[in-house]
């Protein structure tokens, strides 16, 4: 009780700090905001040696910092290391924004009677994270920290994170802990809260299509020299059938498919097929024939053009043969897919049905493994609990379509199945504009990470 009575003593306070952090426009992927993301690193240092850590560094790397933060009370206890992330996807297209996408606003919605936070990085993942630092500083602060903890905060989730398996690998010792808590997750709703078991991992490619060696005139050089845009299309749309079944050779080879006991289970979360197409504004579905919307999101692999681009795109015609086209292609794997070997074969296969008549460069970007993880582990079981505890209900496993690559990486050389426990909504508008989170949520969060560490303490001595 004590905890919970300092977290609305504190109301006020809590949430702007995390306004503050909003504020930084920390965007990892577009070097114009270097020293913002820099900014946010000393921001998430400084609330951590605020709220009670005795050791906080910031730990250099060959791109951005990670932020590593500890109390250890008593070795003896059990450890909790809590993941998250301080930098954003860009803003773009800010025109789309109703607000400035780094001058948070609060402002109620249909979801969120209560207020929501509209801001980059308000639920992905600054408002997800913050909620760790002010859990810890409230059981601090009430003399109730039933276990260790340690925070290990990056800078280039946005990017790939490149730089944390060295960190990882390098400081094993340093990150040694009997939980990894990760909110950078959603659950189905308020009423029907969830616990993510399930992350598909993914390849991420660019590809550019060359045809002459600059732009022709489309009426002297059009029907009779290959269109690098029209050339794109036509590959890309033979990477998938009739029943949207991914074409690439041995992409499947690996799949791992579920039992009908498994998928069954998995189709018993709560889902309303006209209210998913009401939301997007969508009439009709789509994905692989023979499963569900539940199973194409969170059990089958995909690939989607994230980006295209070539020829002329300014205001009024030109009649121009392009040069060159572009695009960028995305797939989200499944296990036992391994991201390297899907963007070999994505290569060789996107080679191999190019015409004569272009040439073709294939690039990889960036990549991370699937995960499942245990619902059965006493670190599952306190989070279950905690959430029981706040919010009157039984939280229901499910599997997410996103990618947390670092998941795989903790399983693999922390020894440890992170418990995916994010408190967003799918409608938060992830990587888009008017990215949102809501208040409601951010403070249950906080009072349900607490509840965790009660939870975990009690079922560790057991």
């Amino acid at each position: 009780m004590a905890v919970n009575d300092f977290i609305r003593d504190n109301k006020d306070r809590f949430l702007n700090e995390l306004l503050d952090l909003l504020r930084i426009p920390s965007v990892s992927a577009d070097p114009k905001f270097k020293d913002d993301v820099f900014a946010a690193a000393d921001f998430v240092k400084e609330s951590l040696e605020k709220a009670g850590a005795d050791l906080v560094e910031i730990c250099q790397t060959k791109g951005y910092p990670i932020v590593y933060g500890e109390k250890i009370i008593d070795p003896a206890l059990p450890t909790v290391l809590v993941y998250g992330h301080y930098d954003v996807q860009p803003a773009d297209p800010y025109e789309l924004w109703d607000s400035p996408p780094f001058e948070p606003v609060i402002k109620k919605t249909k979801i969120h009677p209560e207020g929501a936070i509209f801001a980059r990085g308000s639920a992905d993942d600054k408002g997800q994270f913050y909620m760790y630092v002010k859990a810890f500083e409230a059981m601090m602060a009430s003399g109730d920290l039933p276990c260790n903890v340690k925070f290990m905060i990056e800078g280039e989730e946005e990017v790939g994170s490149d730089n944390l398996d060295k960190f990882v690998i390098e400081n094993k010792e340093k990150l040694k802990a009997d939980v990894i808590l990760i909110s950078d997750t959603h659950m189905i709703s308020m009423q029907d809260p969830s616990i993510t078991v399930g992350l598909r991992g993914m390849a991420y490619m660019e590809v550019e299509v060359t045809g002459s060696n600059r732009d022709l005139h489309s009426g002297t050089y059009g029907g009779a020299v290959a269109n690098p845009i029209n050339v794109l299309c036509d590959m890309i749309a033979s990477m998938q059938d009739e029943n949207k079944h991914i074409t690439i050779p041995g992409f499947y080879d690996k799949v791992q498919e579920l039992t009908a006991a498994q998928r069954e289970r998995l189709n018993e979360a709560p889902f309303d097929l006209n209210e998913y197409q009401d939301k997007l504004d969508i009439a009709d579905v789509h994905g692989e024939k023979g499963y569900t919307t539940i199973e194409r999101v969170g059990i089958r692999p995909t690939l989607d053009v994230n980006g295209i681009w070539g020829g002329y795109i300014g205001e009024g015609a030109k009649t121009v043969l392009p040069s060159k086209a572009n695009a960028k292609i995305s797939m989200r794997l499944v296990p036992d897919q391994d991201w390297r070997e899907i963007a070999e074969l994505f290569e060789s296969h996107f080679k191999s049905i190019a015409p004569k008549s272009v040439k073709v460069k294939v690039k990889a970007h960036h990549g991370g493994a699937p995960a499942v993880v245990s619902d059965s582990s006493v670190g599952y079981k306190a989070a279950e609990a905690a959430m029981e505890e706040t919010f009157g209900k039984r939280p229901i496993p499910t599997r997410e379509g996103g990618s947390i690559p670092i998941v795989a990486l903790f399983q693999k050389e922390l020894g440890s199945d992170p418990i995916l426990f994010g408190f967003g909504l799918d409608t938060d508008a992830l990587h888009s504009p008017n990215e949102h989170y809501g208040v409601k949520n951010y403070f249950i969060g906080i009072e349900t990470i607490a509840a965790f560490f009660r939870q975990f303490r009690k079922l560790s001595d057991k």
